[in-house]
């Protein structure tokens, strides 16, 4: 099984108050094709820098990320861009839909840049998957949290992507709608064969994965294999 993410001593420093606050220090680590992954920590562990900087939404000051075959540090800025568009997929805790767009025009988003001519049948039974078939005419201010996180859910499988990175993808949902969210998650990822990276502050939903990552202080202290219980 090859890799489909490789990590090699990733450092990542910011600006605070005129010093630099190193955010990560020395992270490596690879991912598996096809894989479940979860990186977790507590608040202000370095866990959304480091799925920043995996996904080539940023940069980091040393070290190398392959990314799909691709070492992201010689791409630019552009190619970075058309990576992401046709490799990736993405899932935050804010939703991020477009609200301006009804839930099927939001899905069709991603498949409409990759010039798919048939975006709106793949898009309607997408929804129809995450059980919004007679949602797809309302617009994200219409919907409960729940619903925009699984209008999210179709529309970060719309492109087919290689690999889905969710960012605290339950964070914003109650008990009851975050765990039907996971579970279409996992559902739909072990159907489209995608490799998951998943961050959280969630060692539930971090145990459902292959394995987990723990970050403190941008380091890493634990890479494991999950163990359900």
């Amino acid at each position: 099984m090859s890799n489909i993410l490789n990590v090699y001593q990733l450092e990542k420093s910011y600006n605070s108050g005129g010093r630099p606050l190193k955010v990560l220090q020395d992270i490596s680590f690879s991912v598996p094709e096809g894989t479940s992954f979860a990186i977790v920590g507590p608040s202000g562990s370095g866990k959304t820098t480091l799925l920043g900087l995996c996904a080539g939404l940023d940069t980091p000051d040393s070290g190398s990320i392959e990314l799909c075959g691709e070492k992201i540090e010689m791409l630019s800025e552009d190619q970075r861009a058309v990576l992401r568009n046709q490799q990736v997929g993405f899932i935050f805790q804010n939703f991020q839909l477009l609200q301006t767009l009804s839930a099927l025009e939001n899905v069709c988003v991603p498949l409409e840049l990759q010039g798919v001519r048939n975006a709106l049948p793949v898009a309607k039974e997408l929804l129809d998957k995450v059980g919004l078939a007679d949602r797809g005419h309302h617009y994200p201010s219409q919907l409960s949290g729940g619903e925009q996180q699984r209008v999210a859910l179709a529309r970060a499988f719309a492109n087919r992507p290689k690999i889905l990175f969710a960012d605290e993808p339950t964070g914003n949902l109650d008990d009851h709608t975050g765990e039907k969210v996971e579970n279409l998650l996992f559902d739909l990822n072990k159907e489209a064969g995608t490799t998951l990276v998943i961050v959280s502050h969630d060692l539930e939903l971090a145990r459902k994965c292959d394995r987990i990552l723990q970050l403190k202080g941008g380091k890493i202290v634990v890479e494991s294999s999950a163990v359900t219980g």
